[in-house]
Order: C-alpha cells, then sequence, then structure tokens
C-alpha cells in the first residue's frame, strides 16, 4: 500500500519571506537545520548540495525577500507521509491548522523534518513556531500553534481556557445500544504492559498495576450507524492520552484502524519489527484510525470562535 516506505535521500527548501539585512546563506540556515547536519554545513556546500533560486551556492552569498534555498541530504531518509496541512484561521499571534492523518506532529526517529510543525516552519514565515497541545500521528483535525516563542508563553499556560470545546468523530466497530453516553473513568498506563504507551481504564480491583490514574471525562453520541459500523462525535471534558480510543475500546467500540486498542494490539507490535502487508491492512480496514478532531471552539478577544476542519469558521 506504500505506507511507511522511506525515500532515500532527502530535500529541504526553504522560502526567505521577510527582508533581511546582510544575511547569509550559511546564517540562514543554521539556526533551521538540526545539530546533526548543522555539524555537516560546510561539507554540503563543498558538494554542491545547497543552492540560491536553483544555483550553485556559496556560504556567504546574501539572500533577499522572495529568495528559495534548497539543501539536499543525500543519505537522509525520511518516512513516507502526508503533507498537506494547512492554515485554518490565524490572527497575529496564533494559527490554527490542520492536520493530515500520518503526518506527526513532531520529530520522530522516522521523520525528522517531515513533521507538522517542522513544514510549518519550513513553508511559513514563523520560522519559530511551537505546538500549543498535540494530536497522535495518525489523528487527523485541528490544532492550535503559536506563531512565535512570545506567543508560545503567552498563550501555553492560558490553553485551558483559549480552548473551550473540542469535538472529535471516531468511526468504530460495531452498533452502540445507546445513542449519548457521558463515560467517566480513571486512565492510566499499567505495569507489565506488552505496549508501554498504552492506556487502561483503571480497574479498582487492581489498583497496584496502575500507574498515576487520572480522571477522564468524554461525551458520545452516534451520529449514523452503517451496517457494522457507527459515527461517534465525542466531546471532550478532560484532555488525557488516549482518552477517546481507550474509553470507546473499553466500550466494545474500538476505532476501525486502530493499531493499538484493537486485536488486542497484535498490529502495533507486529509494526515494531516490520512493516505491515495489505493483507494486515485488509484486517484493519484502513491504513490508519479512523479519528479526527473536527472542530475547536476559542474564547478569544472577549468571544468564541469555532474552527471547523473543512476549513468553515463560526463566530467571526
Amino acid at each position: 500500500m506504500g505506507l511507511g516506505l522511506i525515500q532515500a535521500g532527502f530535500e529541504l527548501r526553504f522560502e526567505v519571506f521577510d527582508a533581511v539585512d546582510d544575511l547569509s546563506v550559511f546564517a540562514f540556515l543554521e539556526p533551521r537545520l538540526i545539530d546533526r547536519y548543522c555539524q555537516s554545513i560546510d561539507e554540503y556546500f563543498l558538494q554542491g548540495y545547497v543552492c540560491l533560486n536553483g544555483q550553485i551556492a556559496t556560504p556567504e552569498q546574501r539572500v533577499n525577500k522572495g529568495d528559495y534555498i534548497q539543501i539536499r541530504f543525500p543519505e537522509h531518509r525520511e518516512a513516507e507521509v502526508d503533507v498537506g496541512w494547512k492554515v485554518l484561521w490565524e490572527n497575529s499571534e496564533l494559527m490554527a491548522v490542520y492536520k493530515p492523518s500520518l503526518l506527526p506532529v513532531s520529530r520522530t526517529t522516522r521523520n525528522l523534518y517531515n513533521s507538522l510543525i517542522s513544514l510549518i516552519r519550513r513553508e511559513t514565515p514563523y520560522y519559530k513556531a511551537q505546538l500549543l497541545h498535540r494530536l497522535d500521528a495518525e489523528t487527523s483535525g485541528v490544532m492550535m500553534v503559536a506563531k512565535n516563542s512570545d506567543a508560545d508563553r503567552k498563550w501555553k499556560p492560558q490553553i485551558k481556557t483559549l480552548i473551550q470545546k473540542k469535538i472529535y468523530h471516531a468511526w468504530v466497530k460495531g452498533l452502540p445500544e445507546w445513542d449519548e453516553k457521558l463515560f467517566e473513568c480513571e486512565l492510566s498506563e499499567k505495569q507489565g504492559s506488552a505496549i508501554r504507551s498504552q492506556v487502561y481504564v483503571v480497574d479498582p480491583q487492581t489498583p497496584e498495576l496502575f500507574l498515576k490514574p487520572k480522571l477522564s471525562k468524554t461525551g458520545f453520541k452516534v451520529l449514523a450507524r452503517q451496517g457494522d459500523r457507527s459515527l461517534i462525535e465525542c466531546e471532550l471534558y478532560t484532555g488525557r492520552k488516549h482518552q477517546i480510543r481507550v474509553q470507546l475500546a473499553h466500550l466494545g467500540h474500538p476505532i476501525i484502524g486502530d493499531k493499538v486498542y484493537s486485536h488486542d494490539g497484535y498490529y502495533y507490535l507486529k509494526r515494531i519489527e516490520k512493516e505491515l502487508f495489505a493483507e494486515d491492512y485488509k484486517v484493519l480496514l484502513t491504513p490508519y484510525h479512523q479519528l479526527s478532531a473536527v472542530s475547536l471552539t476559542l474564547f478569544i478577544d472577549n468571544r468564541s470562535i469555532t474552527i471547523n476542519a473543512d476549513g468553515c469558521i463560526d463566530g467571526e
């Protein structure tokens, strides 16, 4: 299915968005590369792997607004991901962006540069942008980003008052007997779990097995039932790790394609050792779990704004 393929060689492209005063190609690139490649940047210039406006560049060449710089890492490999993020809403300090499924929000061992935050820093003027919260790599939807370090310091401590409401949609296995359900439980990682990152609904009969339980609360509403699957609206009242995924699995309706919380985690564990194949995805039904953050409601400038993943903005 082409998922997880690694591309040999890798090229980064930067645009110079702002007017700069006597800035060299070297000085432009240095703060935008991870340390591993900063140490080899002189060699990349010598080998002709750095270009300015399509022509091989020297370190001391000056850059101007509108220029673009390319640098190629011939030995670098990145996992293939969907890089089609987009801006949904913005003001002078913040951006709401759409993150596609399978795009990690930040650096991973498989993707140093093709992550949401790295793409934002390369493809906008905001090369010091910061994530204000996170989504799992396989989850798509709306996310908030601070445009610079000052905005991050201002808004990250206020994130719970900034984001008033989070709505997700999940396609799940089975047909719930309920139409609406408010579900509260404690969630925690568990000693001895085969999947270290897996979260569990705490069993009060064996509390000693659970590490740092935290209260979680989600409102669920059935939007549609189709065949052997259902579309569930999920409103988060708390923001625990994997909250929606583990709660729906506990209720007997795991999210379709969830490698951790369906099939007893078999496909997650298999993927650690080797790639999944077409027959595996035939069982999972989809390359990624069917969960999307479809809207965020913000309270900002003394009013509420709802930002939807389809680009519609309510309240402006």
